[in-house]
């Protein structure tokens, strides 16, 4: 009958591990968001037991209904116990030198914002991923053919069986990877060794890269286009580089300048002092010990800002970079306009029907939706471990004003894309873009009127006084 799952009239037994997996999955987060306040469950680690109940039963509802044979889906299950394996593997021989100092509360602290970044790629990787699995690009076949397909299975497996299968397990690596970080760092004895070793970076490093796969893999049928989109990672990375190494040379460039004009007034001040003020040199000695001690509690307090201000920035561009990446993922794999699903008037099943129909507007939204996805890729990469020492300060605030520049370049690369894929007629298309010009002269009006306020506020303060 219309509406019925076409997975539980050909494979009911498929269907009906998928429907309880995923049923128990959403059930059982339900119950966790609503009793997460109560403190007794949290004390005996119940809601933990649960959400790791929560993740085996979506790794079940994935290795059910992303895939129609029994061996794929135990591939699929296997690749989950695979990475636990690699990081026992790599936590025991990176850290076997290593020499536990006792209670460290600032590495306490970089531990847990590591573990809440590594949280939250993996929260919304395993979203993406499992939605996509589950929902493979190209579509099903609604009926049988002549050619012994069945209804219900995906049209891109049988178009194309080896870009299926790129894409399928590439997007099962990643959603396994997600989901065995997410059960790893739910325990301290078991991510603080696996952070330390930067074994939990590493995996989230190939989940991302898994990710890139996928996407080239999912987003076109053609090898000449996935090869353009690996080529748009190497332009972003290039553009990064250069933009990190210029920034730097200026700021070093300048830096030595005053450090030259510097040196020179020391001298001659030096001079001066010590032809004029050689007998005071004694008093002035107890004064400048307690000046030092001052300001090297000045110091330390203002790298504690500024080193709360660098998280809130890698945080900032983490969120946006995984908003950005999980939107243009979505949107890459399922085109506006849908795919054929079927092979008539010289149209191939699979293939995006802008494709044929409005072939520029559906490159300019592919490639601007490419674009965004890559490069907010490159940041999450840039972003995720402590690949920058601390005694180089300049190299991490210029590679975070790189990084804000490319989340910059996202957003707009994913209007265009917007603009692009949402409407059939150009004009539509310059409506959008004029809506930001609309946004901007709002907010520069808002600006200009509060400033005028704040004028009016202090001119009374001022003549008062």
């Amino acid at each position: 009958m219309a509406s019925d799952p076409i997975l539980l009239t050909t494979n009911a037994r498929r269907y009906k591990a998928f429907f309880y997996c995923n049923s128990v999955a959403f059930v059982v987060s339900l119950v966790a968001i609503v009793l997460v306040q109560t403190e007794k469950l949290v004390e005996h680690h119940v809601l933990e037991a649960a959400m790791i109940l929560d993740l085996f039963g979506l790794i079940g509802a994935y290795a059910a209904g992303s895939c129609r044979d029994v061996s794929t889906s135990i591939y699929a299950m296997a690749l989950a116990g695979a990475v636990l394996v690699y990081v026992v593997i790599h936590v025991v021989f990176f850290t076997l030198d290593h020499k536990d100092k006792g209670n460290n509360d600032q590495e306490d602290r970089s531990l847990e914002k590591r573990r809440k970044r590594l949280l939250l790629f993996a929260i919304l990787a395993a979203t993406i991923t499992y939605q996509a699995g589950l929902t493979p690009p190209g579509g099903f076949l609604l009926q049988d053919d002549e050619l012994g397909h069945h209804a219900g299975d995906p049209v891109l497996l049988y178009n194309y069986p080896a870009r299926y299968n790129a894409f399928f397990y590439c997007n099962s690596v990643s959603f396994m990877l997600s989901i065995a970080l997410i059960i790893l760092l739910v325990n301290p004895n078991l991510y603080r060794p696996a952070i330390r070793s930067n074994a939990l970076s590493v995996c989230t490093a190939v989940g991302l890269f898994c990710l890139m796969g996928a996407y080239a893999a999912g987003s076109t049928q053609h090898l000449k286009t996935s090869i353009y989109i690996f080529v748009l990672v190497a332009v972003v990375l290039v553009v990064a580089v250069v933009l990190l190494l210029v920034f730097f040379l200026l700021k070093r460039n300048d830096s030595d300048s005053e450090k030259g004009q510097l040196t020179d007034q020391n001298k001659e001040e030096r001079k001066d002092v010590e032809e004029n003020n050689g007998d005071k040199e004694e008093r002035k000695g107890e004064i400048e010990e307690n000046n030092e001690d001052k300001e090297e509690r000045k110091k330390e307090v203002e790298e504690k800002k500024k080193e709360r201000k660098k998280h809130a920035r890698r945080k900032y561009l983490m969120l946006l970079g995984i908003l950005v990446a999980s939107v243009a993922y979505q949107a890459g794999l399922k085109p506006p306009g849908g795919a054929w699903q079927s092979n008539n008037d010289g149209y191939e099943a699979g293939n995006p029907v802008m494709h044929d129909n409005r072939r520029p507007r559906y490159l300019a939204f592919f490639y601007s939706n490419s674009i965004s996805f890559m490069s907010s890729i490159v940041v999450i990469i840039m972003l995720l471990p402590q690949w920058l020492p601390k005694e180089k300060g300049e190299w991490e605030k210029w590679s975070l004003r790189v990084m804000n520049w490319t989340i910059r370049l996202d957003l707009f690369a994913l209007l265009v894309a917007y603009a692009a894929g949402s409407s059939r007629g150009w004009k539509t298309s310059v409506y959008v873009g004029t809506l930001i010009i609309a946004v901007l002269a709002y907010f520069a009006i808002h600006m200009m009127l509060s400033c005028i306020v704040r004028g009016r506020e202090k001119t009374p303060g001022t003549s008062a006084a």
